[in-house]
């Protein structure tokens, strides 16, 4: 506005210096008109911009996007930028600043016993998976991405048909939740994750004594987050907080119980670390607000096994070297191949790392190398399916430096199953890779 300003004025004396008496008159008042047209003219761009941001600012409320976020660009026009993004692949795990963060050694049981991302499931229905104990719950999506939303003061937990408790000595526990930055309208809204002692899984665990353990973390602030705790001695259960600051995005809890000891993670940052907590039976997850489009869990995960239980004296013995020790034989389910296919996934390679680490220590030892499947599919595949996935697995051995001379593959199909193939939960425990020592 001042160039133009300063423009206009030095042409009128510009032309009025070049001009006679008469001629410069008219160039004054010509200059005048040129600065009033010009004031008009920027007075009238502000305007219409900031029209065309209120009106953007306004539709946004008129269709419910709260979320929208106001800013200024260096040109001095404001837009309004939307937090939700329109595509899955857009939404990334937010970042973290753990302030009790102090190791990471989650590890994901060895079979699982309860899995569901809600892909598969219809929109506006209640998860097949799931049972409801109180309040509401049905799939949405956010971003493109299947989830439910719990609300209604709502409790889900898993449809598992048998009765009483099921959770065994050794378990994890998965999931990841969507939180929201900058929502502070809404007020306080949380996520409870609840490991109840009772054996009534149709009741609701209202009360704290009902709880081996709960870990509650809000959805949309950086405070409130704690947990409760019983340790099977205790007149009163313990309520402890702890600071955890997160990014919009999604985040992935991990619990891990292995005889007394539990562990919490968020996103791979260990929280909660306690020595001893009593046996939990069930676990379920409670919402205690009626908020919608707001609380969303997905990719839930219960395995059996658990992070090793800290034993001072057998510190130096691997996984892999106790149960050979103890069994002659190391089992996993956690070296995974691409459906219908022998091709390794990448994260198994985790697994063979200390398989061949062992082998490497033991160089004169020998293995059988066996692969197994479930029952799904005809024994026509399943047969060679196993045996070119045990080779495939004597092969990355090889390429960790293990002498493939000590190693022989053979494919099993599914002939000698350790659990049940007419449940999800038994056919991923058939699903293994033995290393049988001879």
């Amino acid at each position: 506005m001042k160039r133009i300003l300063m423009f206009v004025t030095l042409l009128a004396l510009a032309l009025s210096y070049s001009a006679d008496v008469e001629a410069q008159g008219f160039l004054k008042n010509l200059g005048k008109k040129l600065v009033e047209k010009a004031k008009d003219k920027v007075e009238q761009k502000v305007e219409e911009k900031a029209d065309k941001a209120m009106d953007s600012v306004l539709d946004g409320v008129l269709e419910g996007n709260s979320e929208g976020e106001v800013e200024a660009e260096e040109s001095d026009e404001i837009v309004t930028k939307k937090s939700k993004k329109s595509d899955a692949d857009e939404i990334e795990i937010g970042e973290t600043d753990p302030a009790t963060a102090t190791v990471s050694d989650f590890k994901r049981g060895d079979v699982i016993m309860f899995e569901d991302d809600f892909k598969g499931e219809q929109l506006g229905e209640f998860p097949s998976k799931w049972d409801l104990i109180e309040g509401n719950a049905e799939i949405k999506t956010i971003g493109g991405v299947k989830a439910v939303e719990i609300t209604n003061g709502g409790i889900i937990t898993p449809l598992i048909i048998e009765q009483g408790a099921y959770l065994p000595e050794e378990f994890t526990i998965e999931y990841e939740f969507y939180y929201w930055n900058q929502k502070d309208d809404i007020g306080l809204n949380d996520i409870k994750l609840v490991l109840a002692n009772t054996t009534d899984r149709n009741a609701n665990p209202l009360s704290p004594t009902d709880h081996a353990f709960s870990l509650v973390h809000s959805v949309c602030a950086d405070y409130q987050h704690h947990y409760e705790y019983n340790n099977g001695s205790l007149s009163e259960v313990k309520s402890t907080g702890f600071e955890y600051k997160f990014k919009q995005g999604w985040h992935k809890i991990a619990i891990s119980f292995n005889k007394r000891a539990l562990k919490a993670y968020i996103d791979g940052n260990r929280v909660v670390n306690l020595p001893r907590v009593q046996q939990p039976t069930w676990f379920c997850f409670q919402v205690p607000y009626d908020y919608e489009n707001l609380t969303f869990v997905r990719n839930v995960v219960l395995a059996k096994g658990a992070v090793e239980l800290y034993d001072r004296n057998a510190q130096n013995m691997s996984a892999v070297e106790k149960a050979i020790a103890e069994t002659g034989k190391f089992v996993t389910n956690n070296i995974l191949f691409e459906t219908g296919k022998a091709t390794l996934k990448p994260e198994s390679m985790e697994e063979i790392q200390k398989v061949a680490e062992y082998m490497k220590k033991n160089p004169t030892a020998r293995f059988e190398v066996q692969g197994h499947t479930d029952n799904q599919g005809s024994d026509k595949i399943n047969d060679p399916l196993s045996q070119e996935r045990a080779e495939a697995v004597v092969k990355a051995l090889e390429g960790q430096g293990v002498d493939p001379f000590n190693l022989r593959p053979v494919g099993k199909g599914s002939h000698e199953p350790v659990a049940d193939n007419s449940t999800e939960a038994g056919r991923a425990q058939n699903r293994r890779v033995e290393f049988i020592k001879k």
